[in-house]
């Protein structure tokens, strides 16, 4: 059957397009054409109502990270807050999150799935 294999592209508005790249690949490593690793992607349209990212945004991007304490500590030098919510957002089941904006106020959520479970023998 023929389906869709992946993310072809994330592809938005911006009012400064240059300088928002620029920034998304010098704090995320996210460049133009980026070979991401494999893993999980999440694809999931939520409630028009929901208040899990801002009311007037139709979007928000998820990355998967390798290392997230380690991120935002890069992210805060920079002078980038992050925001975490232990308590809520982590869990052993889906990993740790963090959420950031980019410089034109558009949410970020940051992702360090849960380690893998070791295949049984």
């Amino acid at each position: 059957m023929a389906k869709a294999v992946g993310i072809g592209g994330v592809f938005f508005r911006a009012r400064d397009t240059e300088a928002l790249a620029a920034w998304y690949e010098t704090h995320l490593g996210v460049s133009g054409f980026w070979h991401q690793e494999a893993g999980f992607t999440v694809f999931a349209p939520f409630k028009a109502d929901t208040d899990y990212f801002a009311a007037d945004r139709q979007w928000m991007i998820n990355f998967r990270v390798d290392d997230l304490e380690a991120l935002m500590e890069r992210l805060s030098a920079a002078g980038i807050a992050a925001e975490t919510r232990p308590d809520e957002w982590d869990t052993p089941e889906t990993g740790r999150f963090a959420r950031i904006h980019d410089p034109e106020g558009n949410a970020i959520e940051l992702w360090e799935p849960p380690a893998a479970t070791p295949a049984a023998e």
